[in-house]
């Protein structure tokens, strides 16, 4: 398992906070994810055998959400 941290833009409630959250059952391998759109971040932990961060990245975009990888 690996931890990584993204920027996540347009969050601006708890509502957006759950819908991206979702990523988790949408992608194979996600352990745990935590967004926060008071920080405009979401904390990842993933298996790296399974997903990669282009993939989550692509997940955060498809619900309409842009993300960055900040921290590896």
């Amino acid at each position: 398992m690996i931890k990584k941290i993204f920027r996540v833009e347009d969050m601006h409630c708890s509502s957006c906070v759950m819908h991206v959250e979702s990523i988790e059952d949408d992608l194979p391998g996600i352990r745990r994810v935590k967004a926060s759109y008071q920080k405009a971040r979401m904390d990842v932990e993933y298996d790296e055998t399974m997903v990669n961060e282009t993939q989550i990245i692509d997940a955060v975009r498809q619900k309409g959400y842009k993300a960055i990888l900040i921290e590896s």
